[in-house]
């Protein structure tokens, strides 16, 4: 595991909706395969991207009233916030998804 870090329900609109960057959060639970196999993906954007970008993880089984708002139905689940709304999403894994959530964050760059 990386060292992506966790978002929680209530720090959620402090870290993501108020943040001055782009933010890729990952929503995931610890028994979704799927969600497994986008985990190396958003590990290595967030290496290639860096700074420029925030990358965080939550998981909805932790935290389930921010998924609910966002009427998330089903995991993995990625989205792009910036300026406080969300700007892209993303569900389910598919083949150059690496390739896919990098140029939408470049994009919003």
């Amino acid at each position: 595991m990386s060292d992506i870090q966790t978002v929680t329900d209530s720090e959620f609109e402090s870290s993501v909706l108020k943040s001055d960057i782009p933010v890729l959060v990952d929503f995931w639970a610890t028994w979704c395969g799927p969600c497994r196999m986008i985990a190396p993906i958003v590990e290595q954007i967030q290496v290639e991207l860096g700074a420029k970008v925030k990358i965080l993880k939550m998981d909805i089984d932790e935290n389930p009233a921010t998924p609910m708002s966002l009427g998330i139905m089903s995991i993995p689940t990625v989205i792009i916030f910036k300026d406080g709304k969300a700007a892209e999403r993303t569900v389910g894994y598919r083949p150059n998804m690496k390739g896919d959530l990098t140029a939408k964050l470049q994009a919003l760059l």
